[in-house]
């Protein structure tokens, strides 16, 4: 370069994008959770709104009741954590919240998205952990929970749950 003003200008710069680049962009909710149960298809419009009713309901209210009504007998679960079948999950859920709550509107979580595609509705969440360098400081990431629904039911359920590491 004939300029070396703009060559030490240029490499200054170049330098710092490294950084900018590795700059997490927090993970954010979406505003309009209605917004997300839309779909042109009727099918994937119903197959959202099953699952969407199922996390209120069931998974944060603790409704477990109503489980029947969202959930097959034979449910097939691939969290690490929970057995399979309809009965484990409500007793999972029961421990979990052992009086129910009040149904809520919406999703509590911060839920980020509902995508529906055939048979299989994933529902994304903010995840917020501390810093593992600074345990002052937290970063987000996401979670996903994705369902596969057969004649009106929740099957099978997948996340991205690990076993907690022995004490």
């Amino acid at each position: 370069m004939k300029n070396p003003l703009f060559a030490h200008l240029l490499f200054a710069l170049a330098a710092g994008l490294p950084l900018a680049a590795a700059a997490q962009v927090p993970v954010q909710p979406a505003a309009d959770q209605e917004a997300l149960l839309a779909s042109a298809d009727p099918v994937l419009r119903a197959n959202k709104r099953l699952v969407y009713d199922f996390w209120r309901e069931v998974f944060e209210a603790g409704q477990v009741t109503q489980a029947e009504k969202y959930v097959a007998e034979s449910y097939i679960q691939h969290n690490p954590n929970v057995p399979t079948g309809r009965a484990a999950m409500v007793g999972f859920i029961s421990r979990r919240t052992p009086t129910p709550l009040p149904v809520e509107a919406r999703i509590k979580a911060p839920l980020v998205s509902i995508v529906a595609e055939r048979d299989t509705v994933i529902l994304s969440f903010v995840r917020e952990y501390p810093e593992p360098q600074d345990a002052t400081r937290k970063y987000t990431t996401t979670w996903f929970d994705m369902f596969r629904l057969e004649n009106g039911k929740i099957v099978e359920h997948w996340d991205g749950a690990v076993k907690p590491p022995k004490p």
